[in-house]
C-alpha cells in the first residue's frame, strides 16, 4: 500500500485528515492551541481542495450549535476547540449526544481558567467525560491523523459524538514525521454517510429538540447510555477494516510491557512517549516495569484494561488533571478496574503533574517509578510542584 511520508504538526495532521474526509460542514472559531487546525483547513478551502461549507461563527457555543444543526440535517459536520472554548460549549455538549449526532471534534487540550493559561493539561476534556461524548487521546501527530479518520467511522457507527484529544503545544504545534494515506484509500475507508434520520427528509418527518417530560425523558436518555455499550464491538470491527486498508493497528490502549510487569505506569497522550524511554532504561536494569496508555478513554472498557494489569502489583496513575474534592478521573477508573475485574488487589498510587503545561522530566518519571519499586512511594501527589 502506498503511504506518503511528510512532516506535520499535530494540528496540521488533524486538518489534513479532515481535508481527506471533506465534511459537508466545518463550523469554526479560533482558540489557542486549537487554531492551527482551523487555519490549515481554511487554506485547503481557500485553495479549492475541499467542498466543505465553512461556517465562521462568533463563539465556540455557536460553533458546536452550527455543527449540531448541520448534523441533524444529515450532513457530516465537524468542529474543533480547546479549554474555555470547550467550557463555553458545555450547554450544547449534551444536546449533541442526546440527539445521537456523530460529530467529530478535535480538542487541543489546554488548562482552564482562572488564572488564564494557554498551555497543556487535560482539565478541559476531563470536565466533559460525563456529557455523553466518546473520547480518544493521541500521543503524537501520527496518531492524531489516524484517530481522526478512525473516529469519524466510529461516531457514525454508533451515532455518538467524539472528541479527538491532543496535547496543546506538545502535539498541536510540534513538527513530526508521519505517514499519510492515499485519498482514494481514505474515501474507501470512510465511505458515504447515509444517516438514519434527517431533519430535512420530508418523506420521513421527525422532531428535533422536542420537550420530553416524566413519561419519556428517562427512556430517551437510556437509549443514549446504551449506545456506549455498542462501542466496543464497533471499535473492533472498524479496527479490522483500518488494518486491512491501511495496514495499521488501532487498539483500545497501548500495552508497553504492562501485562508482564509488576509495576505499571498509566498515563495519557504525549507524556507516554518520554515515559517509554524511562521504561526501557529501567528494564535494562532488570526492573519489572511497563506502561499502559489509554487511547479510548470514554467509554472506559474496564474488562479490557484489566487484561493489561493482571500481573501488576503496583499501579501508578500519572495524570494531567485533578478531581477537586474527590479523586483524579483516571485514578477513579483504575480503582474500579482493579476492584471489579482483578483477582488480586494491587497497590494503586495517584499522582498529578503538568498542570498549566509545566514540564515533567524523564528523571521525574524515573524517580517516581523507582520510589514505588523500592516500596517508598512519594508522599507528595503533585509531581514538580514548587516548594
Amino acid at each position: 500500500m502506498m503511504k506518503n511520508k511528510t512532516a506535520m504538526t499535530g494540528g496540521e495532521a488533524i486538518a489534513y485528515a479532515l481535508k481527506q474526509i471533506d465534511p459537508e460542514v466545518f463550523a469554526m472559531y479560533p482558540i489557542t492551541p486549537q487554531t492551527p487546525i482551523i487555519e490549515t483547513f481554511s487554506k485547503y478551502e481557500a485553495n479549492g481542495l475541499v467542498n466543505t461549507e465553512i461556517i465562521r461563527v462568533e463563539s465556540e457555543h455557536s460553533a458546536l450549535s452550527a455543527a449540531i444543526g448541520a448534523s441533524a440535517a444529515g450532513s457530516r459536520a465537524v468542529t474543533a476547540t480547546a479549554s474555555q472554548g470547550l467550557l463555553y460549549m458545555f450547554e450544547v455538549l449534551g444536546i449533541a449526544s442526546g440527539l445521537r449526532l456523530p460529530i467529530v471534534m478535535p480538542v487541543a487540550n489546554r488548562a482552564i481558567s482562572a488564572p488564564i493559561n494557554i498551555h497543556c493539561d487535560h482539565s478541559d476534556s476531563m470536565s466533559a467525560i460525563d456529557q455523553g461524548w466518546m473520547q480518544v487521546y493521541c500521543q503524537n501527530a501520527q496518531e492524531a491523523y489516524d484517530m481522526t479518520l478512525f473516529s469519524l467511522r466510529l461516531a457514525e457507527s454508533v451515532y455518538l459524538p467524539i472528541m479527538v484529544c491532543i496535547d496543546g503545544f506538545f502535539t498541536s504545534h510540534n513538527l513530526e514525521n508521519l505517514e499519510t494515506y492515499e485519498d482514494n484509500l481514505v474515501k474507501e475507508f470512510i465511505g458515504e454517510f447515509n444517516p438514519k434520520y434527517n431533519l430535512l427528509d420530508t418523506d420521513t418527518p421527525i422532531t428535533i429538540g422536542a420537550l420530553a417530560l416524566q413519561d419519556s425523558y428517562f427512556e430517551i436518555r437510556k437509549e443514549m447510555f446504551d449506545a456506549f455499550l455498542d462501542v466496543k464491538e464497533n471499535y473492533l470491527k472498524i479496527s479490522k477494516e483500518f488494518k486491512k486498508i491501511f495496514d495499521k493497528e488501532i487498539n483500545f490502549y497501548e500495552d508497553y510491557y504492562a501485562k508482564e510487569s509488576k509495576t505499571v505506569l498509566i498515563t495519557l497522550s504525549s507524556t507516554a512517549e518520554s515515559s517509554k524511554d524511562v521504561i526501557d532504561k529501567l528494564r535494562l536494569e532488570n526492573k519489572s516495569v511497563g506502561l499502559l496508555r489509554p487511547i479510548l478513554y470514554r467509554p472506559f472498557l474496564y474488562e479490557e484494561y484489566s487484561k493489561a494489569l493482571e500481573n501488576a502489583e503496583n499501579i501508578i496513575v500519572l495524570e494531567r488533571s485533578e478531581g477537586p474534592g474527590s479523586f483524579s478521573p483516571i485514578y477513579k477508573d483504575i480503582l474500579l478496574t482493579a476492584y471489579n475485574n482483578l483477582k488480586h488487589k494491587p497497590k494503586i498510587f495517584s499522582y498529578v503533574f503538568g498542570l498549566g503545561g509545566r514540564e515533567i522530566t524523564q528523571k521525574d518519571i524515573e524517580d517516581l517509578l523507582v520510589s514505588v519499586i523500592n516500596n517508598k512511594p512519594k508522599k507528595e501527589r503533585y509531581i514538580g510542584i514548587k516548594e
